[in-house]
């Protein structure tokens, strides 16, 4: 593609060289530059791509977008203010508006975004995935590095999902990923809002600055989009206050377009009622727990605006299996009830204890950690939460990054209200310990990095999968 029709109609752009030279792709990363590519040098949380611009024209790179013009370089120039903003439009541009041929729906929220983007993948036929897990589509699988990938990755997959014949995508958008941009340039049908509670305070300073984070993807959408949006949330109407979006809401608790009444949880799933307009249906699923009620009840009004059929929705649900690391049961010959969830908040935690609580028939043991380098403000909360909902715990290690381990479980410790944990500090050993100390009927919960394969400290990254620590536990008894 010539510069000149990437850049075409763009105001406030000034280039420092020819405009009719061809560009081979784009890229964001020196390191992956190609012969002809357009490098985009744009300032990160961490590095400034323009201290990497010499790199990229040395590896091949024919153009430079930045924000500032350096005479000495011999590559053609794109000077703009907002590089971030701009690098989402060229990327856009460059594969061809690829969302205005799928049916995109972006789900947003503190907790339930996975669940619900799985949902949708399964009950949306020729569909495409973008999520914490992993991006999909065709018959490709990708194990994803960010929630939402950056700009230009973003619109590559989804320009794959077009040529891969998906009519529809279903993608998880990060708070992160709305504030910088990653998402402009998208053209979404549906919005879905799933809930609000404290989460990356350490990148937002205040729950005030992620909530209007949140709010900023549904003031952006268009006036011929859907807005889904959880009516049971405190923060339904500061959502819903300014989008053109027309507004559909579930509930649980209250009025809705679309409700939920007479709900059952045992421990092989939940059952309950839905109400949409005159039609009534009775819905199962092998998911448990409250919360994951609100997750399938966002998936069914998403599936019934795409226009599916409530009594084919509710035929596909039965066959919905569980996602990785999401209240995974860890089925084994010997017994043991041991579920693996990704749970690294308060709220989530005491969500999924709560569904535990609900199905147990003796104790719960629940094995966790914090994060390093993350809000510190939740170890105590998450604490203080398995000391009121679970029976037995094991405080150990989960990614501590940078941070000393002991300081970050001392942390944690100090949320206790009652002397029902112990310590101990190798993840492995702590798995092992919890299944040691269970007895027939006890359930055991791991929580925190869920379809996490790896554990990073602050010299190394280790392999570490909850799933496959079982395993291998289990196998030794």
């Amino acid at each position: 593609m010539r510069l000149k029709k990437l850049i075409k109609n763009i105001e406030n752009i000034s280039v420092k060289g020819s405009k009719d030279i061809e560009i081979t792709g784009i890229c964001n990363d020196s390191r992956l530059v190609s012969p002809g590519n357009l490098f985009i040098a744009k300032k990160g949380n961490v590095f400034d791509g323009v201290d990497f611009i010499q790199e990229a024209i040395d590896s091949g790179a024919c153009s430079v977008l930045s924000d500032i013009y350096n005479p000495f370089l011999k590559a053609v120039q794109i000077i703009y203010d907002d590089v971030a903003s701009l690098e989402s439009k060229i990327a856009s541009t460059y594969y061809d508006n690829p969302s205005e041929d799928l049916f995109t729906i972006g789900v947003t929220g503190t907790n339930g975004k996975t669940a619900i983007c799985y949902l949708l993948f399964h009950l949306l036929k020729e569909s495409g995935l973008l999520g914490s897990i992993e991006y999909v589509f065709g018959f490709h699988r990708i194990l994803s590095s960010l929630t939402t990938p950056d700009n230009i990755s973003l619109q590559k997959y989804l320009k794959e999902m077009v040529i891969s014949n998906c009519k529809c995508v279903s993608l998880e958008v990060s708070s992160h990923a709305i504030l910088q941009k990653r998402i402009n340039n998208i053209d979404f049908d549906i919005g879905i809002f799933t809930n609000i509670t404290k989460e990356h305070l350490d990148y937002h300073k205040s729950i005030e600055n992620y909530a209007n984070a949140k709010k900023k993807f549904f003031d952006f959408l268009k006036s011929s989009s859907i807005a889904i949006l959880n009516k049971d949330s405190p923060y339904y109407d500061f959502i819903k206050k300014d989008t053109k979006a027309d507004v559909f809401s579930y509930s649980i608790e209250t009025s809705a377009d679309l409700m939920s009444k007479n709900i059952e949880m045992t421990k092989n799933g939940v059952s309950f009622d839905v109400f949409f307009k005159e039609k009534k249906e009775r819905i199962y699923s092998g998911l448990i727990g409250k919360f994951n009620i609100y997750n399938i009840l966002a998936a069914i009004a998403a599936a019934l605006k795409y226009g599916l059929d409530l009594k084919e929705i509710k035929q596909s649900l039965k066959t919905f299996p569980t996602v990785k690391g999401r209240l995974e049961k860890i089925e084994n010959s010997k017994g043991y009830n041991i579920y693996i969830d990704y749970a690294h908040t308060e709220d989530a935690l005491k969500n999924v204890l709560l569904a535990l609580n609900h199905i147990k028939e003796k104790n719960i043991i629940t094995v966790f950690g914090c994060g390093g380098d993350r809000d510190k403000k939740k170890r105590p909360l998450m604490g203080n939460v398995c000391s009121l909902f679970s029976d037995h715990n094991i405080i150990t290690c989960d990614n501590p990054r940078k941070e000393d381990p002991d300081s970050i479980i001392k942390q944690i410790e100090e949320g206790f209200c009652k002397k029902n944990y112990e310590i101990e500090k190798d993840r492995y050993q702590a798995i092992k310990k919890a299944i040691f100390k269970a007895e027939k009927k006890d359930i055991i919960l791991i929580a925190g990095k869920g379809h996490e394969t790896y554990q990073i400290f602050k010299n190394n990254t280790v392999f570490f999968d909850d799933g496959k620590a079982v395993e291998e536990i289990l196998n030794t008894l």
